[in-house]
């Protein structure tokens, strides 16, 4: 197996969808479908996992909500995604070292397609109706199993689709960076408006004669 596009390849997938990754590692690991490392085929990492995703597929979905679960992942994707690529460098059997730089290229690659989720969601949300972001989140469940399939299949093939919808993610960034302003403004004023009003001091008593 090799290492480095793997662990790049299911970084990228874990950033979209870091419990959909974990899912179909485990279900494809469980059927023989490719190798995939024990810890990552027990029975509560699928619970686990698959009770998250069943979250994330509906909160997704969602104009704004989608925003905010994404802010909260931001730390949590990458993480994920450092874990599995350790898990897959200990299952290769190398060193200390490679392990290290197989969870740093696997969460690296994670937070780059992560901040280009948001960023896109962010752009589609300053025209927020739910169709778009229903069509969009089903498309990202899509590319995840896509990736994890050529991953355990073909994990050179899976690099190579990975690097082509990176490249198609920044140039969505920039054809989308003023929408995506503009839905982080609207967002702003969303949480100002949920915010309570100030407390106002009471009026002075007027002062005798």
């Amino acid at each position: 197996m090799e290492l480095i596009p793997t662990v790049i390849s299911i970084g990228y997938a874990a950033g979209l969808n870091a419990y959909g990754t974990v899912v179909l590692l485990n279900l494809l690991g469980r059927v023989g479908f490719g190798e995939v490392p024990e810890p990552l085929t027990g029975d509560t990492v699928l619970i686990g996992a698959a009770v998250m995703y069943a979250i994330e597929f509906v909160t997704d979905k969602i104009p704004y909500l989608d925003s905010l679960w994404d802010v909260a992942h931001t730390v949590i994707r990458p993480a994920v995604a450092s874990l599995i690529g350790v898990e897959f460098a200990a299952f290769e059997q190398v060193s200390t070292a490679e392990e290290i730089v197989a969870g740093g290229a696997s969460g690296g690659t994670s937070l780059v397609s992560h901040g280009i989720k948001a960023g896109v969601r962010l752009g589609i949300n300053a025209s927020p109706e739910p169709v778009s972001n229903i069509l969009v989140s089903l498309a990202e469940d899509g590319i995840v199993a896509v990736v994890i399939a050529l991953v355990l299949a073909e994990p050179l093939v899976a690099l190579a689709v990975v690097i082509v919808l990176l490249a198609i993610g920044i140039a969505l960034i920039l054809l989308l960076r003023r929408a995506i302003r503009r839905g982080m403004r609207n967002r702003g004023r969303r949480g100002e408006s949920r915010a309570p009003p100030e407390e106002q001091e009471p009026p002075a008593p007027p002062s005798g004669p």
